[in-house]
């Protein structure tokens, strides 16, 4: 009897110490998944929300409500009350502003050209109008608001989309529209991980981001794994979008050899709808849009 319950006392330790052992590998395969998996899975949903992203996103990521007529310079812009040849035009130099301290509220806000930077911000409070889906493919699917744009542009985005997927191009939007209180959070949150100085080299303070234009969209590509990468100039995808953005009224928004004018480092993926016309120019020139304005 004696032996009988040694047998089975030594059978309970051993299940007890195979349950430890299972519990203790259970454990060391989430620990390994939240070191691996979950910083890369937190650095797309930065980068594209913010961003907003996902980066494997979102962003802009979205699609439906936007006639496909291809909205240009002269007489469409005539039509609409926008002017895509400011030369000679209040336009040009943005004046509708009003100056506090040392920054200037931006009152144009429908202008398609309204510049905004860390000198020139919009008030907090202000949407356009006019936003809706671009029909374009997103890296992200769901309802979100980084998936809207002014209608103008989102028309231009699709017709681009469109004669890049007939080249075999395949872009896909991450982020476009993004309002205050989202881009504050962005924009905090890369203050905690870098500091305010680093983070605003890459990142914009509230009300100073051209996504709460609704002119802008990220773009990226499944090379790029659908994140906002410099290397993204270097591929296929990037490198047809800064020699074909221009014919559909588009500028890559933040040059490489610009840093010292835009404020930015290089952004190959962010776009800003001007205007062909306009776009033609900047393009053509090898300039920023403060400088085409006046405004560096």
């Amino acid at each position: 009897m004696a032996v009988r319950n040694r047998r089975k006392r030594k059978k309970n330790n051993r299940f007890k110490v195979m349950m430890r052992i299972s519990i203790l590998l259970i454990i060391a395969s989430a620990t390994f998944l939240c070191l691996t998996k979950l910083p890369n899975y937190v650095q797309r949903v930065i980068a594209g929300s913010m961003v907003e992203e996902a980066q494997g996103v979102e962003e802009n990521n979205g699609s439906n409500e936007v006639n496909n007529q291809e909205l240009d310079t002269s007489e469409d812009n005539k039509a609409t009350g926008v002017d895509n040849n400011p030369k000679g035009s209040e336009n040009k130099k943005d004046n509708e502003a009003v100056q506090h301290d040392e920054k200037i509220l931006v009152e144009n806000t429908n202008d398609i050209l309204v510049v905004v930077n860390k000198k020139r911000h919009v008030a907090s409070d202000y949407k356009p109008e006019d936003l809706v889906v671009p029909n374009v493919k997103f890296s992200f699917s769901g309802e979100h608001e980084k998936k809207y744009m002014r209608q103008e542009a989102a028309t231009s985005l699709e017709k681009l989309f469109e004669q890049a997927k007939e080249e075999e191009i395949h872009l896909f939007a991450v982020s476009g529209y993004r309002s205050y209180s989202t881009q504050e959070r962005v924009f905090n949150g890369f203050v905690n991980q870098y500091g305010e100085e680093k983070a605003n080299k890459f990142s914009a303070r509230p009300g100073e981001s051209e996504h709460h234009t609704g002119l802008a969209m990220d773009v990226s590509s499944q090379s790029a794994e659908f994140r906002l990468l410099e290397s993204f100039g270097d591929m296929p995808e990037g490198k047809w979008l800064k020699e074909n953005a221009h014919k559909f009224g588009f500028i890559i928004r933040y040059l490489k050899e610009k840093t010292d004018i835009t404020g930015y480092t290089y952004e190959p993926w962010h776009i800003r709808y001007v205007g062909k016309a306009v776009a033609e120019e900047i393009y053509n020139a090898g300039i920023t849009l403060e400088e085409y304005l006046g405004l560096e």
